[in-house]
């Protein structure tokens, strides 16, 4: 992987602040034919697609299949309303005027991805700019050059430089992004650097999507079925090697069922994870992307249990591979990293409560997390929680749903995102909704 010159960069955004024009002038039927050409190319680079993921970071096949079908779904979707989405709104007005709200492109947009999902950070954006008649140079993580590539290559395949480029390289490339006036800076990644962000887009008056994260908490209800959530929450940590936003990050559990789920979430983990000899299956398990991340998650555990927590299921770490068995500590304090990082990994801890109004205190006192999970049947502690606490997204009694409706916006609240994407909700993100007052 190469990295483009800075003067390269500026002559790309240069041609598609040229092209915009032209390209905002798109009908439905052709913007459909272009996200229609996108999910050929999608389907038909799927095998080095796959291959590249298990370059990256070792993703067992079916995985990554589902996330290019999640992909190939989010254009059908968007293909099958996108007539309807370009419309026109028309505002009710007195006799002597015609009133209404067209949507129009925001221009060249910058769209910086993430590592852990591609596709997901790349080009799920990238179909609502596209729906909303905008330019794009799309930036990849370098973390994952091999997936950097394909997708640089499934680009090329399909549009010219002056409407979709792929840019490829490290930070330096990235601050040289922030230094060029994007209309529009659709960024995917962790707070610290979403500011950094923010920030250069401030230089231009530029607006943002900013999708971040968060330590994402877990409300156990007492008395729930605790097999049917430790299902919920053992996937939840091995999806993607719990390297996802939205992934469970700690768990609330009634102190009456500490028990309870920590022998369920300990079988569970069994089953999916290990054969009948009593061996884990590590190649079904996603790998932590680099040594930088994988001793990063070491040293969380380290000094959690130095300072006295305690590990109630899983603590096996395999160096040679990068992989974690999925992980629960008991008897975490604040003083400790992981109370306070972003866990972005298959490492959780249990926080025992006696009454939902600790569990609505705690939170209310921390940075709004990306995405909330009760586990609840009772209305009356899932309303308790919705009114007093605010999140990103919720989904009672499973995880990650609210991110795969497509008709959702999915997105974060201050430190945990600004602004949200997918469906209409991305195509009106990434337009500029125009007043029109026509008088008679």
């Amino acid at each position: 992987m190469t990295k483009i010159e800075t003067n390269a960069v500026r002559e790309l955004f240069n041609a598609q602040e040229e092209n915009q024009w032209k390209v905002r002038q798109t009908t439905a039927k052709e913007r459909i034919a272009q996200l229609n050409a996108l999910k050929d190319a999608l389907i038909a680079r799927t095998p080095e697609i796959i291959e590249a993921a298990q370059k990256d970071f070792a993703r067992p096949e079916a995985e990554e299949n589902s996330q290019i079908q999640a992909v190939v779904e989010v254009i059908q979707y968007t293909t099958a309303h996108l007539e309807e989405w370009m419309k026109p709104e028309v505002v009710p007005s007195g006799e002597d005027a015609e009133v209404r709200i067209v949507y129009e492109p925001k221009g060249v947009i910058c769209i910086m991805g993430t590592w852990n999902s591609p596709l997901s950070t790349c080009i799920h954006p990238l179909v609502e700019a596209l729906a909303s008649g905008n330019c794009v140079v799309l930036k990849p993580s370098e973390l994952s050059p091999h997936y950097a590539d394909i997708i640089r290559v499934i680009i090329e395949d399909v549009f010219k430089a002056n409407h979709v480029a792929v840019v490829t390289g490290d930070a330096t490339v990235a601050n040289e992004l922030l230094q060029i006036p994007f209309n529009h800076f659709f960024f995917t990644g962790s707070p610290r650097v979403g500011k950094l962000v923010m920030e250069g887009a401030a230089k231009h008056l530029a607006s943002v999507t900013l999708e971040l994260g968060g330590k994402s908490p877990v409300i156990l209800d007492r008395g729930y079925d605790m097999q049917q959530a430790a299902q919920q929450l053992v996937f939840g940590k091995i999806l993607m090697g719990g390297q996802l936003c939205i992934s469970p990050d700690y768990i609330f559990v009634h102190e009456d069922d500490v028990t309870n789920f920590v022998v369920n979430y300990e079988g569970v983990t069994k089953y999916m994870l290990y054969d009948e000899s009593g061996k884990i299956r590590y190649d079904e398990r996603t790998t932590v992307v680099n040594e930088a991340h994988y001793e990063r998650l070491k040293s969380l555990f380290t000094d959690a249990i130095e300072k006295g927590a305690t590990v109630l299921t899983g603590g096996d770490f395999n160096d040679e591979k990068r992989l974690i068995e999925p992980t629960v500590l008991g008897n975490v304090t604040e003083d400790m990293r992981i109370s306070e990082e972003e866990v972005f990994g298959p490492i959780t801890f249990i926080k025992p409560y006696k009454t939902v109004d600790e569990v609505i205190h705690y939170i209310q006192k921390r940075p709004k997390p990306l995405a909330m999970y009760p586990f609840s049947k009772n209305r009356n502690f899932q309303e308790a929680l919705l009114q007093g606490t605010s999140s990103g997204g919720v989904t009672i009694n499973g995880i990650i749903m609210h991110n795969v409706h497509p008709g959702l916006p999915f997105g974060g609240v201050n430190n945990s995102g600004i602004g949200s994407f997918h469906g209409i909700h991305g195509f009106k993100g990434l337009s500029h909704a125009r007043a029109v007052y026509h008088i008679l």
